[in-house]
């Protein structure tokens, strides 16, 4: 089998509003760059009908490939696990919801023919209804890319296209917990950028809840920054500090001023407080670092297939 010139990787999850458009807006990119390609469906155990959708293309046209989950595994697996069966010489990687304008990729694809391996789109503006997710998206990025200790593009998501360079090199990388957009940075290659703007979801609900991007931000950071642990370290010099102050004073007052009445009750339940608080946070920055440890060491499979059409 003829190895196509480039996979389009699209994780699904309750995405069958969207898919019969998308798969049409897709195919005529792929008309317009007259190259042989793969579009890769990722069903993540979506609980609508997503993947029977997806299986009546594949029977109409040879180019739909799909991948289904046993279960839900999540956003960056559902993209590991494209990136790990895909054949083509480039590989892009779209979501579903078509926020992300399937034509990019044809000046995705003409900008890396100048020589890079990894063209990646970064958002001008963007349309979400929620102003919310606004504000935590553009914060959490600043927040990254001031503690990460690699530089990761701002105003970015996993929208792009690599060259199978690349994309070995990400199929090597073991760990459980992913953040694809800071493993692809930390590799380094030539690598630049496409500016666009981005659209609000086409139809249905968001597959991104508050607490799954909670997650997802927790392990970019924790995947790519010692900060939280330092900063437990900076705390815990701090407390040791104020509490030998304390402790100073309470031995002059007694040794020297005979003060042995029961006062300060106020001020040592706030200490109390205040030490137990800083203790449990860090011994919580500590347990998010030993979990993932732990995850990793156990070295389970990161998704189980129900079915594919994958060769």
């Amino acid at each position: 089998m003829q190895t196509p010139a480039i996979s389009i990787i699209i994780p699904i999850y309750n995405e069958s509003l969207n898919i019969p458009t998308l798969y049409g807006r897709l195919k005529a990119v792929m008309e317009k760059l007259s190259i042989s390609y793969e579009l890769v469906f990722v069903n993540d155990c979506s609980k609508d009908n997503s993947i029977l959708l997806i299986k009546q293309f594949a029977t109409q046209d040879k180019q739909v490939k799909y991948i289904d989950f046993s279960r839900n595994f999540g956003h960056q697996i559902a993209v590991t696990a494209g990136l790990a069966m895909c054949k083509g010489e480039a590989v892009a990687i779209i979501d579903a919801d078509l926020q992300d304008p399937p034509e990019l990729i044809f000046d995705l694809y003409t900008k890396m023919q100048e020589g890079y391996e990894v063209v990646y789109a970064k958002r001008r503006s963007r349309k979400d209804k929620s102003i919310l997710k606004k504000i935590a998206y553009k914060t959490f990025y600043r927040i990254l890319a001031r503690i990460s200790q690699i530089d990761i593009p701002l105003d970015t998501g996993d929208f792009r296209i690599l060259k199978r360079c690349v994309v070995d090199e990400l199929n090597r990388m073991p760990e459980q917990h992913k953040f694809l957009r800071g493993q692809i940075a930390w590799l380094g290659f030539n690598q630049t950028y496409i500016e666009y703007d981005r659209d609000a979801r086409a139809a249905g609900e968001p597959g991104y809840s508050y607490r799954k991007l909670f997650r997802l931000a927790l392990d970019g950071i924790t995947s790519f920054s010692n900060m939280p642990l330092r900063v437990a370290t900076i705390m815990g010099f701090i407390v040791f500090f104020i509490s030998l102050l304390l402790i100073i004073y309470t031995l002059v007052s007694f040794l020297f001023f005979h003060d042995t009445t029961p006062r300060g009750w106020s001020s040592i339940m706030i200490s109390v407080l205040f030490l137990g608080g800083i203790q449990l946070l860090s011994i919580g920055i500590i347990g998010e670092y030993i979990s993932r440890i732990q995850t990793d060491v156990r070295k389970r499979p990161l998704y189980v297939l129900r079915d594919t059409n994958m060769d």
